[in-house]
């Protein structure tokens, strides 16, 4: 049986907001450890976490990059104090970016690993194959992924996405710009699983209430490393090419677009998944001037840089060009990677407004998370103020169109948190535990 939860007679929704109060980044020049020991000796064991990283497969590029911030988000939880006074200990094991491996996984920091919670998945296909696992666990699953996936319903309620939006808002937002600014009849580029079908079927809809058309949808294999054959299927009245490629052949993706059409384009609108990890100035990227981008959060540090994007890119190491310090061929995928600064800081609001212990207050943490709502622009949330839907699961926050300028990425269009809203397909709070 499991533990009756006892959430309404300790935590409010005002207690649960109240946690989310600003914190003061603790920049560091040390090494960003998986563990911070117990520099304040500390008496009770660690708060476990599992990271389920995309350390090889399609996704390593992502996942090199949401390994590195994970390791800066917990020194800094750890230097200030830990969570509840315990230290975090990160415990990582690669998925392969496989939705079977992602199960195996799950289960292993379940049993064999006992960690409080599992976090850190972002391709949609690896989330769909292991949060029915963790839901079977009783494991709470924190997505990092962008997919719709959490939102539609189609999941549990041991799993959440707080700590960066989702397709169908992002798209949603983008698709006025996109026929107000560039043209109505569009002809989508998008990869063949389920983060691609979520851009197909939710911004079809969107353009479509904004008055234009998809014209054509090319569905491309992740894992394809050749594209020039897909090119000639795009019609010749296409207005516009919408394109987001993800996998190891992103590059190569991108140039074969610019020698397709040569200095006869259509508008080109693109997410920046389609460049994460690469540097825009590589070579045959030239026809990218002029071109716009959706970014998650701007690659580049633009006039008007917060305090709090400046003190997350020293934390997490990466410069005013968004690659790392210490070298500037390795291109971050920043547009993506905040999300688990930003997810850990949540677990940890969420653990302290549940008073967490252990494994037995697993239920209240989720019914503590799911009562926040505003999520203010602060150190803990550098990519921008969000709001949370307890009901659903996700958050809603700001998106960000930037355009190609002199070879970098000129910040154009922020839009609302209201921009991204869409109606509620589930509610997860009336599903028991």
């Amino acid at each position: 049986m499991t533990k009756k939860s006892t959430i309404g007679t300790r935590i409010t929704r005002r207690t649960a907001i109240k946690a989310l109060g600003a914190g003061t980044i603790l920049a560091s020049s040390a090494a960003l450890p998986r563990f911070g020991g117990y520099a304040q000796a500390q008496s009770s064991e660690p708060i476990k976490i599992g990271f389920q990283v995309h350390r090889t497969g399609i996704g390593a590029a992502y996942g090199r990059w949401y390994d590195r911030t994970t390791d800066a988000a917990t020194k800094r939880i750890n230097d200030m104090g830990g969570i509840n006074g315990r230290m975090v200990e990160i415990i990582a094991e690669d998925d392969g970016t496989d939705p079977k491996r992602g199960a195996e996984v799950v289960e292993k920091f379940a049993t064999q690993h006992g960690c409080d919670i599992a976090f850190g998945t972002l391709f949609s296909h690896v989330v769909f194959g292991s949060a029915p696992r963790a839901g079977e666990l009783k494991l709470p699953y924190f997505v990092v992924s962008e997919g719709h996936h959490v939102a539609s319903g189609k999941l549990n309620r041991y799993t959440l996405q707080p700590g960066i939006t989702d397709v169908k808002s992002q798209v949603q937002a983008m698709a006025p710009f996109v026929s107000d600014n560039l043209g109505k009849k569009v002809t989508m580029i998008f990869p063949d699983f389920a983060f691609g079908h979520d851009h197909r079927d939710f911004f079809s809809e969107a353009i479509e209430r904004q008055g234009g058309e998809v014209v054509a949808k090319i569905a491309i294999p992740p894992t394809e490393t050749s594209f020039t054959k897909y090119f000639p299927n795009i019609p010749r009245n296409t207005d516009v090419v919408y394109h987001v490629m993800v996998g190891p052949a992103v590059l190569t993706f991108v140039k074969e677009l610019g020698e397709f059409f040569g200095p006869n384009s259509p508008e080109i609108f693109g997410f920046i998944d389609s460049l994460e990890a690469v540097d825009i100035n590589s070579p045959g990227l030239e026809f990218l001037e002029g071109t716009y981008f959706w970014e998650g959060m701007p690659r580049y540090a633009q006039p008007d840089q917060t305090s709090h994007d400046k003190a997350y890119r020293t934390a997490v190491g990466v410069d005013d060009n968004g690659a790392s310090t210490s070298d500037a061929n390795d291109v971050s995928t920043y547009a993506h990677m905040f999300g688990c600064w930003e997810t850990l800081n949540i677990v940890k609001k969420g653990m302290e407004a549940a008073d967490y212990k252990g494994p037995d207050d697993r239920a209240q943490l989720i019914e503590a998370v799911e009562a926040m709502t505003d999520i203010p622009l602060s150190d803990d949330h550098p990519q921008g103020a969000k709001l949370f839907n307890g009901k659903t699961h996700q958050a809603f926050g700001h998106q960000y169109i930037s355009k190609v300028e002199d070879g970098r990425l000129v910040l154009t269009h922020t839009t609302s948190i209201e921009d991204t809203f869409y109606e509620d397909e589930v509610d997860y709070t009336t599903q028991p535990f």
